[in-house]
Order: structure tokens, then C-alpha cells, then sequence
């Protein structure tokens, strides 16, 4: 367990909308069972944390909308715990925000920033590589991400250059090279220097508001001007009339691309972003025929390579499907090609579009 001045921010204030028609508005994907293991991706990624930090050095980044989930889901929490965040800006203004809050709080804070939904296989060695992360960030004014060791060449992950030199493991940054086409992602892959960008980060509050000062300095204008009211009965106040103010930009853009002190760890983690449903289907156990079935009943007869999710109580019975999503929700059924899932966030666009938000 760190020390007292280690705190952990677990985002989770994103719609997840290629997980549709199982992920919606007013409960995405971090708040569902969505391996099917009895808990929710918030609780998985909440108890790994705890290995490091008490749950009193936890805070949850989220949308003011799912303040009573995220309760309902982690209900060791109190309210204090949960910043709320009133329109969504991407990630640099809710980890600045975060920043400011653990500064005027612990002056000596350092911490953990994680999204909620991922997968993490090899929890004991994600446990040493962010001991070693924070350890070497209470010492150093370094920006620290966990690059994650690539097992195919993917276009759709930004990817991590690093130096071959290293401290215990951890490496300077020479750059960030954002999704590259299939070539290139190839070359990376071979060439052994590059990682994935998990979106993974470990600093000290003062060392990233000193970045975000430097770099996107936009951002902190917005939020500095409330310094007085952070971890009082009027932050929320502030931050509910002054956040919309905000830019909107990721915090690989507003910093981490910029900056000259930035490290890596290269981690072998069973690591997976769960991003879409294909993503999915590559983590789950499968069946003789290579079905990731999570259906609560089902027959499935000369049906290969399909991914079947229902929950609800429902009889499933397929045949002659291959290369197919499945998903079974009360309101929505939804049969489309395992190749061509990239396309379920323009399936939800022309959703809305047809029927308003009846099935968003």
C-alpha cells in the first residue's frame, strides 16, 4: 500500500457507444456486466486499485448524470469522492480539475489517472509497474504513461516511441505517433520501439498543472479561477457554472505530445481497451465452434464465430450464422457482421436520428 499522499482518479464519464445497444446514455458500458462475471467494469477496475491505494484515495471522474450508478456500483464511496463533471470536455479539464482539487488538498499529491473500462489480465504486474510509476514520479518532475507491449500491428491505437535507455524499467518518450495505417503500424510492431497508448497516466498534481500551464494553459484559466473553492461546499457550484467553459481536448493532445518530460513503462499487462464488440469477442471464452456465448439460454446450431449476448431470460436459438454479433437487449436486436462492428457508432447516429433518443 503507497503512502498517504497517493490517490488514484478512475475515469468514467463516457457514453460508450460502439457498445450499443447494450451501452446507453443513461447506463454505458463501465456501469455493465459486460464479461458477464457478476460485476461490472467500474467495480473490476475499483478493486484493482485497491491493491495500491484505501478506497478513501480513490476519486471517480464522471458525467453529473451518473452520479447515483457510480454509488450504486462502488458504494464505499462517498458523494466527496465523486467529481462530477457537467458537460463533457474530454479528458485534460477533468484531470486538471482533478489536479487542482488533490493540490489544494495534499500539496504532495501524486496519482494514478485510469479509464474504467478496460481490461487487465495480469493484475499483479500492473500492481508493480504503477508502484514503480508513482515511486519514481513522487521523485521526479516526469510525466509517466504505461505504454502497453503490442501484439499485432492495430491502426487504431496511438502509438508510443521510447528510448531504449532506461531507469528500473522506465523510459524517456521520443514521441507520440497517433493511428497509423496498416504499414506503418506493421513497422512499429516490428521494429520493437514502439507501444500502445493505454491512457494510463502516473504524476505529481503539481508537475501536471506546471505542463497544462505550459502547454494548455486555456484550460487552467477556466479552473484556476475557483482555487479558493476546491474541497468546500461551493466547488460544485463552480465547477457546475465554469467547466462548459473549458476546452475541449484530450490530454494526449493538450500535454502529452508536447512535453519533454514524458517516461513510459513498457507493460505486458493482458491488457485490452474493450472498444468494441469484436474486442470483446477476442477476450471471452468460446465454445468448440469458437462462439463467445453469453446467452442465458440458447441453442446454436452451424453457428461459428459469433458473439451472442442476451441477458434478459430469452430462448437464443441461431443457425447458419458465421462472423456475426448477436445482441439481445429488451428493446433493441441487433444482428450484424463481426467485420464491419466499426460501424455500430454510425448505427447509433442514424438511430437517433430515425427514432430521437427512444433507443439511445
Amino acid at each position: 500500500m503507497k503512502n498517504s499522499n497517493t490517490y488514484v482518479a478512475i475515469m468514467a464519464g463516457g457514453v460508450g457507444s460502439r457498445f450499443w445497444p447494450s451501452s446507453r446514455e443513461q447506463k454505458p458500458k463501465q456501469f455493465l456486466d459486460i464479461l458477464g462475471v457478476g460485476k461490472s467494469l467500474l467495480r473490476m477496475t475499483f478493486e484493482r486499485f485497491l491493491n495500491i491505494v484505501p478506497a478513501s484515495n480513490i476519486l471517480i471522474l464522471t458525467n453529473e448524470i451518473y452520479k447515483d450508478l457510480v454509488l450504486e456500483h462502488l458504494p464505499e464511496l462517498s458523494e466527496n469522492q465523486i467529481l462530477l463533471e457537467p458537460s463533457r470536455n474530454n479528458t485534460a479539464p477533468c484531470i486538471a480539475y482533478t489536479a487542482l482539487r488533490l493540490k489544494v488538498q495534499d500539496p504532495d499529491a501524486v496519482f494514478v489517472v485510469a479509464p474504467s473500462d478496460h481490461i487487465i489480465l495480469k493484475e499483479d504486474t500492473f500492481t508493480q509497474n504503477i508502484n514503480k510509476a508513482l515511486d519514481y514520479a513522487n521523485l521526479h518532475d516526469v510525466l509517466i504513461t504505461l505504454g502497453i507491449a503490442p501484439t499485432r500491428p492495430d491502426t487504431g491505437y496511438g502509438y508510443i516511441n521510447y528510448l531504449p535507455e532506461n531507469e528500473n524499467g522506465i523510459h524517456k518518450v521520443k514521441r507520440f505517433a497517433e493511428k497509423p495505417d496498416l504499414d506503418t503500424a506493421r513497422f512499429f510492431l516490428a521494429s520493437g520501439d514502439y507501444l500502445w497508448n493505454a491512457g494510463i497516466f502516473v504524476w505529481k498534481a503539481e508537475n501536471v498543472l506546471k505542463a497544462l500551464r505550459k502547454y494548455a494553459g486555456g484550460v487552467l484559466d477556466v479552473l484556476e479561477k475557483g482555487i479558493s473553492d476546491y474541497n468546500t461546499l461551493s466547488e460544485k457550484e463552480f465547477i457546475k457554472a465554469n467547466y462548459p467553459n473549458t476546452p475541449n481536448i484530450s490530454i494526449d493532445f493538450a500535454i502529452m505530445e508536447k512535453a519533454e518530460n514524458v517516461y513510459t513503462i513498457p507493460s505486458d499487462l493482458g491488457w485490452s481497451d474493450l472498444g468494441t464488440w469484436a474486442s470483446l469477442y477476442a477476450e471471452c471464452d468460446k465454445d468448440e465452434n469458437a462462439n463467445a456465448n453469453q446467452a442465458t439460454a440458447s441453442i446454436l446450431m452451424d453457428t461459428k464465430n459469433c458473439l451472442v449476448r442476451s441477458s434478459n431470460g430469452k430462448l437464443v436459438v441461431i443457425k447458419g450464422l458465421e462472423d456475426y454479433i448477436v445482441i439481445d437487449e429488451p428493446d433493441v436486436l441487433m444482428i450484424y457482421p463481426k467485420s464491419k462492428e466499426q460501424e455500430v457508432k454510425q448505427v447509433t447516429q442514424a438511430v437517433e436520428k430515425q427514432f430521437g433518443g427512444k433507443f439511445s
